[in-house]
């Protein structure tokens, strides 16, 4: 359990912390798709740090490809939700459109390990 806690603590700070500056080493202006590209990042980044954190911690699983597919799907709903969300519920645009994505990667993820 106490496992489980740390690699969620890490995805998260990794994980924001990580994405921009992937992003930055990318260096090219996508425009309205780099909101995309930054959740595959994410789901990257999330994932790869759920693969290393199985090699360490004790009690927590090795993922699976499905769980990296998963948790991709989920970011790219979560970009998608970012971009166009705002005209439908404007509560939406409050929240940081990279929280958003990187929230949504991390469901997917444990979405996909729990489920």
């Amino acid at each position: 359990m106490l496992g489980k806690l740390v690699l969620f603590l890490l995805q998260i700070v990794i994980g924001w912390f990580l994405a921009p500056k992937i992003m930055s080493l990318i260096g090219i202006q996508l425009g309205i798709f780099e909101l995309f590209v930054l959740a595959v990042v994410c789901a990257i980044v999330v994932f790869l740090v759920g693969v290393l954190a199985a090699q360490v911690l004790r009690d927590v699983g090795q993922p699976g490809g499905a769980t990296l597919s998963f948790s991709l799907i989920i970011a790219l709903i979560f970009a998608a939700v970012a971009l166009w969300g705002p005209q439908i519920v404007p509560a939406i645009s409050k929240v940081p459109d990279e929280a958003l994505v990187l929230a949504g990667a991390i469901i997917g993820y444990w979405a996909r390990r729990t489920g």
